[in-house]
């Protein structure tokens, strides 16, 4: 008995327990709503395509041509085409294929046509039918359905021999039924949309972002052609792209600019209805660049398929280095991953009837059985290779030999640097700011002592800091980890920074086999959460020599702390190239054709040959107070953020910009030369 004279049960009061009864009295089935239709996908529609800004924008097309796709995979298209055009009511994107064309009978259970049923209805469509594809891309069997959803208009055009069938369709709801508007001897499916940005966020179509992404299918299914033209722009831009290589095409292209060890090795097998095809061949560089799909699907985070590549590749190579009694002498213990990654570069691309995505996004295979088939097909295919090809094997060999050895060297720098930085040493050049919020603070990384001078002494002392550097820097692109760790110019820039260090590959994930594999050393990671400074400004010479500095300092930060770029937390200051004096009013003009403009606007009925106008060669040549107007006061200066849009692109500019090969170089640098506005000789 309690002394308020409630029950009491489970810890609830009786006024509580009624309380829930009560409630759950009014939880019936007027308390359930039912989303009819497509109405879920307006409702939430980041729930299906992950986002309403770009990336859902060109989700939606992707969602379209993966179903020309899966027709291509089964067997039954070749030829895709895309098209982006102005449309009365906004941007139309068109795609069209030579497939069998979406069924247009009445649906037995329905009571329309098929086609009605696959564009208005969720999880409706050929791919839950095992017997139409055996394997399909797409988001979960809604994607057509989706995009229709989050269209202010779409239409569809089946030719299935012998007639062609149209329907419009307006956020979802058909105009009307299916009607036949005409003959053909031929079968596909035209789709046309557009985007409904009351849904939406308003954007356009990045013609750049989806050449990419059809050149990768192109790799990823040999022998079909996909173009992509944009009627947007006069003259329209129009691209093709046909791989009868497959996947051994897409390696040579990653590693166009870079010296290989030998053509790519790749091969294509099946077990239990898991198709794998590989291809995988080494350069000379330090960085790892691997790619894995599934069903066409750019898996970035990776899964069991990444994770049976990695085991397969390491035992290989592990038991093909206790063989060779050559390279035992050299290095004796068993290979890292990190050995065996050096220099890599892979695809990795897996077909199965039924795939398990772990999140919506489809970023990681979940299949357990995956990681097994893929593990025995690699191993043995590449142990059959090696045995057939002993030169190559003996080129691999020496690679991550070598690599384990810089290994080994690196975790001396590198403990060597971490000693300095829990000594709470910074570099004694540094002329470090009095604020240590990193949100309001930015170091100048400056070329010359000279100009470190003046900078230090125009500078505002609460939030910037200064990093003079000196001599000749290194060039990364061409230096092993040890090196680069080691090297005395690039040291004050990693304890300035002060978040560390590690190689950046392209690889979507650490998918590993077991802890075991893993990179021993944890202190690798560079942490974002530890950067001093959340504006990294490089502040060079308007010259050749400053764009070399600017050059070789962004190599660094893209092989080595890649995340401050894609923080958004890198950048270039600007500075002018003339001083112009007219009267007693000084202006700065940042290019030639910025010196036009002040000369036209504020010198009328002046001799321009009498004006003084003064050409920087150096941002030595400014006094202090010139260089805080003109370069280091936020509320007049002129930086530059640097953005990575396409990490696999950047990575081909860098290798061709600051690798070995000359003649890629001079080809960029010959086609690229009438675009540069100014040009110090």
């Amino acid at each position: 008995m309690h002394d308020d004279n409630e029950l009491k049960i489970a810890g609830h009061s009786e006024a509580e327990l009624k309380a829930e009864i009560k409630a759950s009295e009014d939880y019936n089935s007027s308390g359930i709503t039912v989303l009819k239709g497509l109405e879920a996908v307006r409702l939430r529609p980041g729930m299906y395509i992950g986002s309403t800004g770009i990336d859902g924008l060109h989700h939606l097309v992707y969602e379209v041509v993966d179903n020309s796709i899966d027709e291509a995979m089964a067997g039954y298209c070749n030829d895709i085409k895309v098209y982006l055009e102005d449309g009365p009511d906004g941007e139309i994107c068109t795609v069209e294929d030579n497939g069998r064309g979406i069924p247009v009978d009445i649906h037995p259970e329905e009571g329309k046509s098929s086609l009605e049923v696959v564009l208005t209805q969720l999880h409706a469509g050929g791919k839950f039918d095992h017997n139409a594809y055996k394997v399909s891309g797409g988001l979960h069997g809604v994607g057509v359905s989706c995009v229709n959803a989050l269209s202010s208009w779409m239409e569809v055009t089946v030719h299935r021999a012998p007639h062609v069938y149209r329907q419009v369709y307006h956020k979802g709801i058909p105009e009307k039924p299916v009607e036949i508007i005409g003959d053909t001897d031929r079968t596909g499916t035209i789709v046309r949309f557009t985007p409904d940005f009351e849904i939406m966020e308003q954007n356009s179509f990045d013609y750049d972002t989806l050449a990419a992404r059809f050149k990768e299918l192109s790799y990823l299914n040999k022998g079909i052609s996909i173009s992509i033209t944009d009627r947007r722009i006069e003259p329209e831009k129009s691209e093709k792209f046909h791989a009868e290589g497959g996947l051994s095409s897409f390696v040579k292209y990653l590693n166009e600019y870079k010296t290989t060890l030998f053509d790519p090795i790749s091969f294509e097998c099946q077990k239990d209805e898991v198709s794998v095809e590989v291809s995988l061949q080494y350069n000379d560089k330090y960085d790892e660049k691997i790619y894995t799909f599934v069903n066409n699907i750019n898996t970035r985070e990776g899964g069991t398929h990444l994770s049976g590549f990695r085991a397969a590749l390491s035992r290989c190579l592990n038991n093909q280095l206790k063989k060779s009694v050559k390279y035992m002498k050299k290095y004796s213990e068993s290979l890292e991953s990190s050995d065996i990654s050096e220099g890599l570069t892979a695809v990795i691309s897996v077909k199965i009837p039924n795939p398990q995505f772990e999140g919506q996004t489809k970023m990681k295979l979940g299949n357990s059985n995956v990681k097994g088939i893929v593990d025995s097909l690699v191993y043995e295919n590449l142990t059959n290779y090696f045995d057939e090809f002993p030169d190559s094997i003996d080129k691999l060999l020496d690679k991550v030999t070598n690599a384990a050895l810089g290994r080994v060297a690196a975790r001396k720098a590198r403990e060597n640097i971490r000693k300095k930085s829990e000594g709470g040493g910074l570099p004694g050049k540094l002329a470090d700011c009095s604020e240590r919020d990193p949100k309001k603070c930015e170091v100048f990384i400056v070329e010359g002592d000279s100009a470190g001078g003046s900078a230090k002494q125009g500078r505002d002392r609460q939030f910037q800091a200064i990093l003079p550097l000196w001599g000749k820097m290194l060039n990364v692109e061409k230096s092993q980890e040890a090196k680069v760790l080691n090297n005395d110019k690039l040291q004050p820039v990693i304890q300035t920074i002060g978040a560390g260090i590690t190689r950046y590959n392209d690889t979507g994930s650490d998918d590993y086999d077991s802890d075991d594999e893993k990179p021993a050393e944890k202190e690798k990671t560079f942490d974002l959460s530890k950067v001093r400074y959340h504006k990294v400004i490089i502040m060079a010479d308007a010259d050749v020599d400053g764009s070399h500095i600017r050059t070789l300092l962004l190599t660094f930060f893209f092989r080595y702390m890649r995340p401050l770029i894609e923080a958004g937390y890198v950048y270039f200051a600007m500075p002018p190239l003339y001083k112009i004096t007219i009267g007693k009013k000084i202006f700065y003009a940042y290019d030639e054709v910025d010196k036009k403009r002040i000369l036209a606007e504020n010198a009328q009925g002046i001799d321009e040959n009498k004006i003084p106008i003064q050409r920087y060669k150096g941002l030595g040549e400014m006094n202090p107070e010139q260089l805080w107007e003109t370069t280091m006061n936020p509320e007049t200066r002129m930086i530059s953020k640097i953005c990575l849009k396409d990490a696999e692109e950047a990575d081909r500019v860098f290798s061709m910009l600051m690798g070995e090969e000359v003649e890629p170089r001079r080809e960029f640098i010959e086609q690229n030369a009438t675009f540069v506005r100014t040009l110090d000789i």
